[in-house]
């Protein structure tokens, strides 16, 4: 018998994959393309040594199908208090599409790099499904043999210790992937064959440490000099009883484990934390004679007749990773500098060794640093299965971090490692298993040699016994059989119904596929119907384009009239000064004139063409009424067809039941019959040779009976079979018909969007096209909101209103400086002071136009532009002076600058004094639209305040028009806005001059106001507000706590909810009101 030598029986899978092309960057916008070297793959082979005494056999590997490549996932961190602060006008520098597993890396607007991984998981994925597509399939190769590697890479405070090392106490649902990992290793294991043992260390400046034996330091690595397997013999080992107890290890590893407050993370963890886990399974295998071992399975190895049982052990190491960090950005001083340094150096020589795997550099520099020589097995030449999640964070304040980040994890996935299950024969078991063998063998020997003397006494007793009995028996039988053949014509009764009830079924199926090919006739109706819709949409579009295309001529026949008219006035001006081209001056005036009316006319029968446009939409709307009663109508048929459906699925199942119980009872009265024949037959065999004839005769006719029996029911399962078959077709045409209505009913909605989005587009030309001449819009708000407009429809829809705004836009501001050239700004400025009404009104439309360029701004304000436009207000008690007056200012106040001036002029007492004056919206709009601006500087709210312009702003509530409480709004919110940020900077401590002019009542009263903008702004200034202590008890007292309470749960912008959260979090009194209520 051998002792306890072990053999080592190594089985090897070596399969080397190229990663796939996408993983390589695709440059958007400007970004470089980074190149990407492949592996060239190679054949996988499997082969298992053991030593010259043994018997070899080949084993297949089971996970053949498995790549060793490293599999890479990025995981994104939620924005956090300090990003929603001080990223609130920065964009996201990363965006993820998890559906095509890419990651979209913007360093601008404009430009962007696009890199493909293994697994995506945005802001929202649970601990849960990181866990199952990142750990659990290395967690599964552990359990059968092969090593494993997990490992967390990224920067400080990206949230590697939460995704591998949270706890999860008091919430089962944030463990991270340690616990986990422990729990599917912990309840796969056998109590009495498997063994899990676990060490934990962490590398804290270059040393060692055990992390459940504070006091063992500098523990030495040893390098196996034979298989090159690298271990830590002086870390304390424990053996892991249940989950409970593992909680309590990693408890004690997270105490002793060296952790810092810095800039960019409360508990900067100093230190790399490795938790390896060691887990034994014995592999039981049956055991098999000689001559079927070497004809089928060649896999054993043989000793006297007996498998030598094998022994499969493995490791997974789980890595903590101190997150990399910039000394500007962290703070860290005195100690914590070297300690940086060091985590750096480190995490440097890891990615040297990542680059030169990568590169298929014949020499890896895993000996630069004890964390690569620690992880040597689990990249490149190791032989463990290996996934890294990367952590990255979503501000582009750290874009040089994340970028390097992903750089580090696209290397990565190019590694392939050589994945080895690693088998030893386990002689020790053996050699007591065969011990334990022969005892029990002596001990049957000994047993059934004293039985067998009582045994020999006890079937003389029997024979007579069974003599006694079998004649009995003889009268039951042919009792029994008697009953039999009742039960055989009772049952071929009930057969013969079932099969008339399953006929009946057949010809109510064939009446259900009349009335599906009924509705699948009606579905190509409506496909018909489909294709006329698209026919009508094609011809709506190029109505719309048509519309486009006069609305252009109309603009630009505007635009003329409007400089010709400029251009008379201009001319009967110069007439009072020269009497020399008085001649020239009335020709041109003449021709000028008949200009004016041919343009006019071609004006009206442009509105003509408009009106038959809309005359034909509204006739394609009728259309698509019907459409839409047609749908209904097929919804309705389709509604009878499942309720018959499912009433004929309930029959079948039914009958289902039924004859699958009257099977079983048959099937049971058929097994007591076979144990009556075999007990006959044994009583029989050790009867009279007589006897045994006529019992063997009879058993041969009973047999033929079952037989019969078995046949029918055969037969009976069979039509069972055929029944289910078809009530399955059924159901799958049901789920057939049911997706062909759900993708009718999904084309229909798609439809029904384009219909309104085509109405939504009709009308804003209407809107567009300007009723009078003398219509005038403050250009750079109106700009900016039809931009983000589109941009926030993202459809080629809003993206053409842009670009044909733009395009009028441009053409204005082109013919503008055209005048603003021949006649000179001076004069320009010099006609705002005409008699002339209308010549006035013109240049004052001219100024506003040229203050929407800042290039225009500063040359205006020089030559006087502003005093002008200040004493117009003042004076004027014209409607259309007063609003024109009011845009250009407007376009002056979004300068800092020109601010200041405004203001020291008294420039807010005159627009809340014409605010008094006028009730006309559009005067009202550019008015507030001006003192709006003023609000958005600091510096002026107390003058802003003193001059009147918060109460004239509130007074403007008036009109009840949405686009002056817009503009309201937004000046509220730009001055709580500048009052929240220099109270954070500490530039200002005290109560919010908004507080004394019933601004926070207004807009607690009008937060639910149906205008996504304003309710927006409105939600926006009572977060501002609310960030301020000093208003805390104007908030309760108003019940203001309540609607930010409100604003935090149904706000429609995310990061205003975030904002509202993080008030109620932090203000104490908020969150006692909130409690109590």
């Amino acid at each position: 018998m051998a002792s306890g030598t072990k053999m080592m029986n190594t089985r090897h899978e070596k399969q080397h994959i190229a990663p796939p092309p996408s993983s390589k960057p695709v440059t958007g916008g400007g970004g470089a393309t980074a190149s990407v070297r492949s592996k060239t793959p190679s054949s996988s082979a499997s082969r298992r040594s053991v030593t010259p005494n043994s018997r070899s056999h080949t084993r297949q590997n089971d996970d053949d199908s498995e790549s060793g490549r490293v599999r890479v996932a990025v995981r994104l961190r939620p924005k956090n208090a300090e990003d929603l602060i001080n990223d609130a006008d920065f964009f996201d520098c990363v965006e993820l599409q998890p559906e095509l597993t890419r990651l979209k890396l913007k360093k601008n607007n404009w430009s962007s790099e696009a890199y493909r991984f293994d697994e995506l998981f945005t802001e929202s994925a649970s601990q849960m499904r990181v866990y199952e597509a990142v750990a659990k399939p290395v967690v599964e190769g552990v359990l059968n043999g092969y090593n494993g590697t997990i490992m967390a890479y990224g920067q400080t405070g990206t949230g590697k210790t939460y995704t591998l090392g949270k706890l999860g106490k008091d919430d089962t649902s944030e463990r991270g992937i340690m616990v986990r990992a422990l729990e599917d290793i912990i309840a796969a294991a056998s109590l009495a064959s498997d063994s899990v043992e676990i060490s934990y260390l962490q590398i804290y400046m270059e040393s060692v440490q055990d992390l459940l034996a504070p006091e063992k330091v500098n523990i030495p690595i040893v390098e196996d000099p034979k298989n090159g397997e690298v271990s830590v013999p002086g870390a304390a080992v424990v053996k892991i009883q249940n989950v409970d107890h593992f909680l309590n290890l990693l408890q004690i590893g997270e105490a002793n484990r060296h952790a810092a407050n810095t800039k960019m993370n409360t508990e900067s963890s100093r230190s790399h934390a490795i938790l390896m886990v060691s887990f034994r399974r014995s592999v039981i295998e049956k055991e098999e004679n000689n001559t079927s071992l070497r004809g089928n399975d060649d896999r054993n190895v043989l000793v006297g007749g007996h498998v030598i049982p094998t022994v499969r052990k493995s490791k997974l190491l789980i890595v903590d990773l101190a997150g990399s960090e910039r000394l500007d950005k962290s703070g860290s001083e005195g100690h914590m500098v070297e300690e940086t340094k060091f985590i750096n150096l480190s995490l440097s020589s890891l990615g040297k060794c990542i680059n030169a795997l990568a590169e298929n550099s014949p020499h890896i520099p895993t000996r630069d640093s004890k964390l690569t020589r620690l992880l040597r097995d689990s990249f490149g030449a190791g032989s463990a299965r290996t996934s890294l999640i990367v952590t990255i964070g979503p501000s582009s304040r750290h874009y040089s971090e994340t970028a390097s980040t992903i750089m580090f994890g696209q290397r990565a996935m190019k590694v392939v490692n050589s994945v080895k299950l690693k088998e030893e024969f386990d002689y020790e078991s053996l050699c007591r298993k065969l011990e334990n063998q022969i005892d029990i063998l002596t001990k049957e020997v000994d047993r059934q040699q004293k039985s067998k003397a009582d045994n020999t006494h006890k079937l003389e007793n029997n024979l007579k016994e069974c003599q006694k009995s079998f004649k009995e028996a003889e009268k039951s039988l042919i009792a029994r059989c008697e009953v039999l053949e009742k039960d055989k014509s009772q049952l071929e009764i009930e057969l013969k119904d079932i099969l008339k009830e399953l006929n009946f079924q057949k010809d109510h199926n064939d009446v259900i596929c009349k009335e599906v090919e009924h509705l699948k006739r009606s579905l190509m109706d409506y496909e018909l119907l489909g294709k006329e819709k698209v026919r009508l949409d094609s011809e709506m579009k190029n109505l719309l384009k048509e519309l486009d295309i006069q609305k252009n001529q109309n603009n630009l026949m505007r635009d003329e009239i409007a400089r010709l008219q400029g251009v008379f006035e201009q001319n009967k001006q110069y007439q009072a000064e020269t009497s020399t081209y008085q001649n020239v001056l009335a020709d041109t005036t003449q021709m000028y004139e008949k200009k004016i009316g041919e343009l006019m006319s071609h004006l009206e029968v442009e509105r003509e063409r408009a009106s038959s446009v809309e005359e034909q939409l509204h006739l394609m709307k009728n259309l698509l009424i019907d459409h839409q009663k047609t749908t209904e109508q097929h919804q309705l048929e389709r509604a009878k067809y499942q309720k018959a459906l499912a009433e004929t699925t309930q029959m079948y199942e039914q009958k289902v039941t039924e004859l699958t119980i009257q099977v079983e009872e048959e099937h049971s009265q058929c097994v007591e019959l076979q144990k009556q024949v075999v007990a006959l037959k044994k009583s029989s065999n050790d009867g009279e040779s007589s006897l045994q004839i006529q019992g063997q005769n009879e058993i041969d006719v009973l047999k033929m009976e079952l037989q019969k029996m078995s046949q029918l029911l055969n037969r009976t399962l069979d039509e069972l079979q055929i029944a289910k078959t078809e009530n399955q077709n059924i159901s799958s045409e049901k789920a057939s018909l049911s997706d062909e209505l759900h993708a009718v009913r999904e084309v229909l909605v798609l439809e029904e969007k384009r219909r309104k989005a085509v109405e939504k587009e009709l009308s804003s030309i209407n809107y567009a096209v300007p009723e009078s001449e003398d219509d005038f819009e403050d250009k750079r708000p109106s700009m900016k909101e039809n931009i983000e407009r589109g941009s926030k429809v993202g459809t080629p829809l809003g993206s053409h209103n842009s670009n044909r705004l733009r395009g009028s836009n441009s053409f204005q501001r082109t013919t503008i400086a055209k005048i603003c050239e021949e006649v000179g700004l001076q004069k320009i400025l010099m006609l705002m002071q005409s008699a002339d009404l209308d010549v006035q009104t013109h240049a004052v439309k001219v100024v506003a136009n040229l203050a929407a360029e800042d290039i225009n701004q500063e040359k205006i304000v020089q030559e006087g532009g502003l005093d002008a436009l200040l004493i117009l207000l003042r004076t004027s008690q014209n409607t259309t002076l007063l609003r024109v007056a009011s845009g250009a200012i407007a376009n002056l106040a979004m300068n800092e600058l020109n601010q200041a001036l405004i203001m020291g002029k008294g420039g807010a007492a005159l627009l809340a004094h014409t605010s008094s004056k006028t009730e006309d919206p559009q005067t009202l709009r550019m008015v507030a639209g001006a003192i709006a601006n003023l609000c958005g500087n600091e510096k002026l709210h107390v003058p802003l305040i003193e001059q009147g312009g918060i109460r004239a702003l509130l007074g403007m509530v008036r009109s009840g028009n949405v686009d002056v409480i817009a503009q309201v709004a937004r000046g509220i919110a730009n001055f709580a806005k500048c009052e929240s940020r220099a109270i954070t900077q500490g530039h200002k401590k005290t109560r919010s001059l908004l507080m004394g002019d019933g601004v926070l009542s207004w807009l607690l009263a009008n937060s639910n106001i149906a205008s996504v903008s304003t309710r927006r702004h409105i939600e926006l200034a009572l977060c501002h507000l609310a960030q301020n202590e000093d208003n805390t008890r104007d908030f309760i007292t108003s019940g203001g706590v309540k609607q930010l309470s409100r604003i935090s749960i149904e706000s429609s912008r995310e990061d205003i909810r975030d904002l509202a959260k993080k008030i109620l979090r932090l203000n104490q009194s908020f969150k006692a009101e909130v409690q109590q209520e």
